[in-house]
């Protein structure tokens, strides 16, 4: 979980890496930020349903301090790679793809 002031374990201070941030809603008033550094990865999580309820994925580089909401992108690559494995989008993530699709 991200917290303020608090350094990322996943990559060293000033180091050139762009990172991915699901927002995840484990209820009506919780919500959980998960950080990943690999975006393949990660949507292969949201295929296999390791997500609760995800909300949004954002994108952001440490070094050129930039971020963007790439929840669109990957709302596209899991309909992309459900199509490629020949299989129905789960129910688990139909609301995840609609809202940003």
């Amino acid at each position: 979980m991200l917290e303020a002031g608090v350094a990322s374990p996943v990559v060293p201070y000033g180091a050139d890496q762009t990172l991915f941030v699901v927002v995840d809603r484990l209820d009506i008033a919780t919500e959980i930020r998960i950080e990943r550094s690999d975006l393949e990865a990660t949507i292969g999580e949201f295929v296999a349903g390791c997500f609760n309820d995800p909300v949004k994925v954002i994108s952001f580089n440490t070094l050129e301090h930039w971020m963007k909401d790439i929840s669109t992108d990957v709302a596209g690559a899991i309909k992309a790679r459900c199509d490629i494995y020949g299989i129905e989008l789960p129910d688990y993530l139909s609301d995840f793809v609609e809202s940003h699709s």
